[in-house]
């Protein structure tokens, strides 16, 4: 009988034994498939409705070639797969729902090694926290970014491209047909964001934490190189098995402490660090916000790469990729921590290493910016903390005190932002409350508000903003984000009132409303509580449940695990 967890289900004589391994024979599975070799499950986000996905049923067709070439059962299965791009209200609303579809997918199947094909934002972190709470040997594929977006002699990155030619198409420096063409320049091939989105800075979160094969992040979805990359994952998870390397033995303290370390120097998303919190939730690794500064605020940023440089992610592949970041920052990682590949970074980059544009990744020596990573906001507007991307912020506005013109929901400011008569000027600060966890529901990527149209037509491109929301991987701006706790449930931020200072301060790592403690209180006292926005389903236990942005905004219930062991029999 096999000593794999599988043995459970195919290993069993009598009726159990027989229920289990004949239903599987209707696919044409033979006998000797059920002889004790590890079996790999394969799980797949693949949708059409996640464009960035859309390619993965091929990618686990190479999978599987390598877990059959190891001697391995592969097995693919289906999850919710969340789309950045079209799920409503916020793809982020649903990463715990797919985490949970994640966890008990792999957990109540004969499953005793894991391949977790990721792509666009929420599915990396929501697959990731699943396994983690399940702690069996786990590794990542990620899809892939798209090729670079070309638009009339000129790469446009996905994401960054929108923000951009939207402010341009409201200011009248192109037309509604350019607009229009760029649509299909810009999302030319299959893959995620090509820019340093969340997409991207998830894949390259994945590698840093030692969780895929060296390389596979930048690796181009089309490019014949990713098939090659899955096709040696899959041969690698069952090897893995067989050593019983489970993902706890690579989510070590160590590996996060690199991750936070290397997405300072990629200019890496603000939503890597909420992610990167739940799944160290998941595994037991503690971690709090003031980490990601302590460990990540002096890197400097080496990687010039949209929205916080000039480069794509097809260019960072050809200049070398994640690796050559990793080598550049070794005096600062633990380079011997272990990784999926049963080795440390240091063999994993030794001939990975070369960079063959330094335009594209500079040298550690003469970095793009001095210090890059997320800066950890504190004062009585965010008594837990907010974060902001100093990479793609405004250095002017860096050290701010502005007067807040207040939205109380998305939808006041989208009646009200481009009104000529809001009383508004470029020294002013945007406030936009209600966007949190609970408040939306969902905290979405509505962080970086468009700038008012009478801002626009000055020529101004940036101002303060501050929200309890979130903001694409994509986006720029001195945008203030995260802010905790948030506007729902009470915290300062809902007591803000237009025409209140507000003093942004990001060297002393300030966020402070200029309003005393006696008024803040009377206001406390008057202020009530938005109603949920349903009592039934997912939505009305996310509401309830959901944990604050500092603590990841996980589901208070799903933090920690519940191991691989299932007790009881089906039937």
């Amino acid at each position: 009988m096999s000593k794999y967890r599988s043995s459970e289900w195919f290993g069993k004589e009598g009726k159990m034994g027989f229920l289990y391994r004949s239903w599987m024979k209707n696919q044409g599975t033979p006998d000797h498939m059920f002889d004790g070799r590890p079996v790999i499950g394969i799980c797949n986000t693949w949708s059409e409705l996640t464009p960035c996905n859309a390619h993965f049923r091929d990618l686990a067709e190479s999978v599987k070639r390598g877990v059959l070439e190891a001697g391995g059962f592969p097995v693919e299965f289906p999850i919710m797969s969340l789309g950045e791009t079209l799920l409503k209200p916020t793809a982020m609303l649903f990463r715990n729902l797919a985490s949970m579809d994640t966890e008990e997918s792999i957990r109540g199947n004969p499953i005793d090694g894991v391949v977790l094909l990721t792509g666009c934002d929420k599915t990396t972190p929501s697959t990731m926290m699943g396994a983690a709470s399940v702690d069996i040997p786990t590794i990542v594929v990620p899809g892939g970014p798209m090729l670079n977006g070309k638009f009339r002699g000129k790469d446009i990155g996905s994401g960054t491209a929108v923000w951009k030619l939207t402010d341009d198409l409201k200011t009248n420096k192109i037309t509604l047909t350019d607009y229009l063409a760029a649509e299909g320049c810009m999302s030319r091939s299959a893959g995620h964001c090509m820019t340093m989105g969340t997409a991207s800075t998830m894949a390259c979160m994945v590698e840093s934490l030692g969780m895929c094969l060296p390389g596979s992040a930048a690796t181009p979805a089309v490019d014949s190189r990713k098939k090659v990359l899955a096709h040696m994952s899959g041969r690698r998870i069952v090897e893995m098995v067989k050593e019983d390397l489970k993902i706890s033995k690579v989510l070590t303290r160590a590996a996060f402490e690199n991750a936070i370390k290397v997405n300072a120097a990629i200019g890496g998303s603000s939503n890597f660090v909420i992610h990167l919190t739940a799944i160290a939730g998941r595994i037991g690794v503690e971690l709090t916000l003031d980490d990601f500064d302590r460990l990540g605020s002096k890197i400097p940023l080496l990687l010039n790469l949209m929205p916080s440089g000039q480069y794509l992610m097809e260019d960072f592949y050809y200049a070398g990729g994640l690796p050559v970041i990793i080598d550049q920052l070794r005096a600062g990682l633990d380079m011997e921590t272990i990784t999926v590949t049963g080795h440390g970074h240091a063999e994993n980059v030794s001939t990975l290493k070369d960079c063959y544009n330094t335009d594209v990744i500079a040298p550690y020596k003469q970095p793009l910016l001095p210090e890059a990573g997320i800066a950890v906001l504190k004062g009585n507007l965010a008594v837990n903390g907010a974060v902001i991307k100093p990479s793609a912020a405004s250095p002017h506005l860096m050290t701010h005190t502005g007067r807040a013109v207040v939205f109380a929901t998305i939808e006041d400011y989208h009646a009200n932002v481009d009104n000529p008569d809001l009383d508004i000027d470029e020294t002013c600060v945007m406030v936009l409350q209600n966007v949190g966890p609970v408040g939306y529901p969902g905290m979405p990527e509505v962080g970086n508000m468009v700038l008012p149209q009478k801002i626009l037509d000055k020529g101004i491109t940036d101002m303060v903003r501050i929200s309890d929301g979130r903001m694409s991987g994509t986006a720029y701006g001195t945008v203030v984000l995260h802010v905790s706790p948030e506007a729902a449930i009470g915290g300062t931020l809902a007591l803000v009132q237009n025409g209140d200072m507000i003093t942004l301060d990001v060297p002393a790592r300030k966020l402070h409303l200029e309003v005393s403690d006696e008024e803040l209180e009377r206001r406390r006292a008057a202020w009530v509580k938005p109603a949920y926005h349903t009592s039934r389903g997912y939505v009305s236990m996310y509401q309830r449940h959901v944990q604050q942005a500092d603590k990841g905004a996980d589901l208070d219930f799903l933090v920690g695990s519940s191991g691989s062991d299932v007790q009881r029999d089906s039937h």
